[in-house]
């Protein structure tokens, strides 16, 4: 299952993401969002974590939990095909 977390302090790095999320679980991945030109994050990333029920887990337990100076809220990824097609289904 892939997460949204967002709202994360602009000092959080991807090390602190995965031992954050691997209290509830396997971490398959995490991208935190980097701007191209400025190097600096962007405020959201990504993580999968292969079990949803682990995933679901660190939802419930992270969302609204401060880490660094921002409370970070975490939700379930949409999967962009799905929203593109919503998008052209809006069109007809």
């Amino acid at each position: 299952m892939k997460l949204l977390i967002r709202n994360l302090d602009r000092l959080t790095t991807e090390e602190e993401l995965k031992v954050l999320f691997q209290e509830f679980g396997a971490v398959q991945s995490c991208d935190l969002v980097i701007d191209r030109n400025t190097g600096a994050s962007k405020g959201f990333a990504f993580i999968e974590m292969p079990k949803s029920g682990e995933a679901k887990a660190a939802t419930k337990n992270l969302n609204n939990k401060a880490v660094g100076s921002n409370k970070i809220r975490v939700k379930k990824a949409q999967d962009k095909k799905s929203e593109d097609k919503k998008s052209e289904d809006d069109q007809d």
